[in-house]
């Protein structure tokens, strides 16, 4: 066979193999477009969705009527993106200049000297070594037990945020929880629902969508949103655990109560949360400043508000409502019980945080002021409590000092030698 012969044999190899990579790349892409519509298909099924006897169909903007569609809640990416953008300038140009003017202050660090053999073990073993390994640690290094004690804490404070940043990121969620308050407010005021939730279910789930509930929604999604975004550069309490969880759990919330058209009571939730948050983060605000007796009031009426709201409000409107009356008409469905597992998780952490809370009005109570939040951790002195108590060892009653110029002339007079006069 020729050379010209073989370059034909092979260029007809090369396009027959060609086209059967084609042809399996077609089949590939058919087959993963039938999964996927059949996943599409059966994940948003009525059964999951609407009350029994009710398809799609009904909420399909007839007559000029417009109803919630699971794809507006698209738009809430590109929104949270935005408040991200917001908060920065906020914080910066709003927060920080009025922390200023506050008097908020944050509190000078001592230097801390490198050591690579303690900075291994912050970073890998944890920040608060038990005393064996302190002992341990401070041999291998050439210092004494308190300087390495004192390296530790230093450490500490090192990762711990300034006041500053506290009170930036206090004040932008006080902002945006006072807006979304009155916002809502505006919104829901003339509606029958926000005084008598049993209207939550009127005709449902043929109720129109209105835009200004739409547009209160969709910025209350993207809020949250936005928390789950920054939240690894945020302060980290020590509910942090909670906390994701409860902006899963509104993240969740939200866009299934859009999806299935159940605006009404979604919207009532949102309200009542709002009506106390905000005056929580003005209560964190006033913490960080001088101003005691503003932050005392306001936690006291915050966990007035907070108690009423979050442990009797929440059960016997919004909770009594979802789970007795949206049923009086139609059988339970899945939407149904989705809908009151995520409303019980919300009554749990209220439940937790109802407990923190009562912890700091006992302190509040015991001491006459607000203590420190107690999710929150407080910056070491130099002097820790254990090494205060070693340096200056508490004394019984009619008990002589060990040491210091009392303890050697009460030695001396014991040993029969006067003090010189």
């Amino acid at each position: 066979m020729t050379p010209a012969g073989r370059s034909l044999d092979s260029d007809h190899c090369f396009h027959t193999c060609k086209g059967q990579h084609n042809s399996w790349r077609m089949l590939c892409c058919q087959a993963t477009a039938r999964m996927w519509s059949s996943l599409n298909e059966w994940l948003w099924h009525e059964r999951f969705w609407l009350p029994p006897n009710h398809t799609w169909a009904e909420l399909e903007d007839p007559d000029g009527l417009v109803y919630a569609h699971p794809r507006d809640m698209l738009a809430a990416l590109p929104v949270a993106l935005a408040l991200v953008a917001v908060r920065l300038a906020f914080e910066r140009f709003v927060g920080l200049p009025l922390s200023r003017w506050l008097g908020v202050r944050d509190q000078a660090r001592k230097p801390l000297k490198p050591n690579p053999t303690l900075e291994k073990h912050f970073l890998t073993e944890g920040g608060k070594p038990k005393e064996p390994q302190l002992a341990l640690l401070a041999a291998r290094c050439g210092l004494t037990l308190r300087q390495t004690q004192r390296w530790f804490r230093r450490r500490r404070n090192q990762d711990r945020p300034c006041l500053t940043k506290k009170f930036c990121e206090a004040s932008w969620r006080f902002a945006f929880y006072l807006c979304s308050f009155l916002g809502g407010l505006w919104v829901l005021y003339h509606e029958s629902w926000l005084w008598t939730p049993a209207m939550c279910w009127d005709n449902y789930p043929n109720q129109p969508l209105k835009l200004a509930l739409y547009r209160w929604y969709l910025l209350e999604l993207s809020f949250y949103t936005s928390l789950l975004i920054t939240l690894p550069f945020d302060i980290k309490r020590k509910d942090f655990k909670e906390q994701v969880v409860h902006h899963f759990v509104t993240i969740t919330l939200i866009t299934f109560s859009y999806s299935a058209n159940l605006l009404r009571i979604g919207s009532l939730v949102l309200l009542l949360h709002d009506s106390s948050d905000y005056l929580l983060e003005a209560c964190k605000m006033f913490n960080y400043t001088h101003f005691r007796r503003v932050c005392d009031t306001l936690f006291v009426v915050f966990s007035l508000v907070f108690f009423y709201t979050r442990l009797v409000l929440f059960p016997t409107q919004i909770i009594y409502t979802t789970y007795y009356e949206s049923i009086a008409n139609s059988s339970p469905f899945f939407a149904y019980y989705f809908f009151n597992t995520l409303l019980a998780v919300l009554q749990l952490l209220h439940v937790f945080w109802s407990y923190l809370i009562l912890r700091m009005l006992y302190s509040f109570v015991k001491k006459g002021q607000m203590e420190k939040d107690v999710r929150s951790d407080v910056e070491e002195s130099d002097s820790s409590d254990g090494e205060a108590a070693q340096e200056h060892p508490q004394l019984k009653n009619g008990e002589a000092p060990t040491d210091g110029p009392r303890r050697r002339a009460a030695g001396r007079l014991v040993n029969g030698h006067t003090p010189a006069t």
